[in-house]
């Protein structure tokens, strides 16, 4: 399980993003898988300044909820600045026409590496990914000690695979929470008293009945004989909200045949 400490140690950085509403969709990303420290890495100001201005008077829905971390997000004017203090640098990189010299491993290979240095005392990990038009350029993946890229589906035609930066922040970090982790939310466990024997006999009884006053059992008798019937009452009602459900159902039915309502 990754622990709020463990999470606290992992840092996403955005090089060259331009879009304030990609930016703010990282973060909601971010604040989705319990991760806060986001950093900026671009020459202008202005694309980050927007989603900080933006997320605040809370008209960009792709950061609705990750106000504390745009907050706390940093602008960085160079890439060395902003993993100076990262002892693990990993890059996301698409597999297209570049020649990259360092070798590339898939997330599923990746993530283990990014898991056991958080886990360490300490170090920061620093996920970097490019901007939304070019990605990460060749001197910037040079400040990585590992790359990775996510597997995708390779039309024939294409040219060029790449995923939506939030998207891509979203399936990273997703990738390093699969195994659970400190505060998320729990599936809500369900308990339910299992249909009994007199619930589904009362169920058989009424499709029985249902199968008579339709004139079904005497078009189709091999399909309406009585175990036949009793077989598909045990797999109608498994708990006995379900038996309940349907025997609601079949009265309302043989309500309506006695009625002669069409």
């Amino acid at each position: 399980m990754l622990s709020a400490a463990y999470r606290s140690r992992l840092t996403v950085v955005l090089v060259g993003a331009r879009n304030p509403s990609n930016i703010g969709a990282a973060a909601r990303a971010m604040q989705d898988f319990g991760f806060h420290d986001l950093r900026i890495v671009n020459d202008y100001a202005a694309p980050f300044e927007a989603a900080q201005l933006e997320d605040s008077q809370l008209t960009v829905k792709s950061a609705v909820g990750a106000a504390s971390v745009m907050a706390e997000a940093r602008r960085f004017s160079n890439l060395a600045e902003a993993v100076a203090d990262c002892t693990l640098v990993a890059g996301t990189t698409a597999i297209g026409e570049r020649d990259i010299r360092q070798d590339v491993v898939s997330l599923q290979q990746a993530a283990p590496r990014v898991l056991g240095e958080l886990q360490k005392d300490g170090p920061r990990v620093a996920l970097l990914f490019g901007s939304e038009k070019t990605g990460l350029t060749k001197e910037q993946l040079s400040y990585c000690s590992l790359l990775t890229t996510i597997p995708m589906f390779a039309p024939e035609a294409a040219r060029h695979l790449s995923m939506n930066l939030g998207q891509a922040v979203a399936v990273c970090l997703y990738e390093l929470t699969r195994e659970g982790f400190e505060g998320a939310k729990e599936l809500p466990v369900l308990h339910e008293a299992a249909a009994t024997a007199e619930d589904r006999e009362r169920l058989t009884q009424l499709l029985l009945d249902v199968l008579h006053a339709t004139g079904y059992s005497r078009r189709f008798p091999a399909n309406a004989s009585e175990p036949l019937v009793r077989q598909l009452a045990l797999q109608l009602g498994e708990s006995h909200r379900e038996a309940m459900t349907w025997m609601g159902v079949l009265k309302q039915v043989l309500w309506r045949e006695q009625q002669g309502v069409g």
